[in-house]
């Protein structure tokens, strides 16, 4: 059994991070399940209860843990501070023994790399724009640091291991979602407000930040290089858009916005679930959790946006007690929701 865990209902950190936890449990045994199986073993609303004692969790939940840890510990939000712990974190966790939940090949693959002693920029797979990109930056969101700051510590955590610009922009976006629900907006304003982002930061390449990167891909300059990531972000933006123009079918949401395995999917695949449900918290995780894409990584996201704009009040009130890594997420909520120095600057 685990301690009981007390967290304010308010805290908006703890929502955000609790309910990607939730989610990711959630999504962690259907991710490789047809919607039919899902239906089948849960019924047609999906799985609303967390199983287990403690109800376990995947690689999503770990890294975003690795990424908290990392951004804990930095003396300073820059590359310089943030990057080494940063690897560090991410090396430790594909050394751990519980790192044996089906993680994501380009994490292993770039881990590997970087064990090494490898320049980063040149250890992150090149190609891959994996929602492990994107699946892991939620504590990004909840730092009291100016957009910029916010930007680069996204595209930074995500080029350690995925190196293609869509996983760079995806993963701004998402952080910068995280943001905007805890500050104060609602989901249904989240589509507009992420495609004005999305084109007004097209042509920035932030190269303090991502150093040479944009030279592993086929562009010609760093500004071609990261339109490429913006403009796949801002069509999946689109589909979003296209569907929820659209009356709700109680379907899976992976036919309209995608199934999630690529960072842009990711994202605008949680936030449908996140829009679908806006006063059912577990059904927006449930919805994303009924899926035949990648689950788990949906589910999680749509349960950080969703936790990021209720709080912990988005969830019901034993669940805290009952998820895989309680003592850590209360440790880390409690200083996103604090005004001290460890973690806001």
């Amino acid at each position: 059994m685990i301690a009981t865990v007390t967290v304010s209902t308010d805290h908006h950190a703890a929502g955000s991070l609790f309910g990607l936890a939730y989610g990711d449990a959630l999504g962690k045994p259907t991710e490789f399940l047809t919607v039919a199986e899902i239906v089948r073993r849960y019924g047609p609303t999906g799985p609303r209860e967390l199983t287990g004692e403690p109800a376990l969790v995947t690689d999503d939940t770990q890294m975003a843990l690795a990424v908290a840890w990392a951004l804990h510990d930095a003396p300073a939000f820059t590359a310089e501070a943030v990057e080494p712990l940063l690897r560090r974190r991410f090396l430790d966790w594909a050394a751990s023994p519980e790192n044996n939940r089906a993680p994501g090949m380009t994490c292993l693959r770039a881990c590997a790399e970087l064990s090494r002693g490898t320049r980063w920029q040149e250890a992150t797979v090149a190609g891959s724009k994996g929602c492990g990109a994107n699946m892991r930056v939620t504590p990004v969101g909840l730092l009291d640091v100016d957009l910029d700051t916010l930007a680069g510590l996204a595209q930074l955590q995500a080029g350690l291991t995925h190196g293609h610009p869509t996983g760079l922009a995806a993963s701004e976006l998402t952080a910068y979602a995280v943001r905007l629900l805890r500050d104060g907006a609602s989901l249904p304003e989240l589509p507009g407000l992420l495609t004005e982002r999305a084109r007004g930061q097209r042509a920035v390449y932030r190269g303090d930040w991502l150093g040479d990167l944009w030279r592993r891909s086929g562009a010609t300059t760093p500004a071609e290089f990261a339109a490429e990531g913006w403009d796949d972000c801002l069509r999946a933006l689109g589909l979003l858009e296209v569907a929820l123009a659209q009356p709700d079918d109680g379907g899976d949401p992976c036919r309209l916005t995608g199934e999630g395995w690529i960072a842009e999917e990711a994202l605008a695949t949680a936030l449908l679930c996140a829009l679908r449900h806006p006063d059912d918290p577990v059904g927006a995780l449930a919805r994303g959790a009924t899926t035949a894409g990648d689950s788990d990584s949906i589910a999680a996201l749509a349960g950080a946006f969703v936790g990021a704009a209720y709080g912990m009040a988005a969830w019901p009130a034993d669940w805290a007690d009952r998820i895989e890594y309680a003592d850590q997420l209360t440790a880390l909520a409690a200083g996103f929701d604090a005004s001290g120095p460890a973690v806001r600057r």
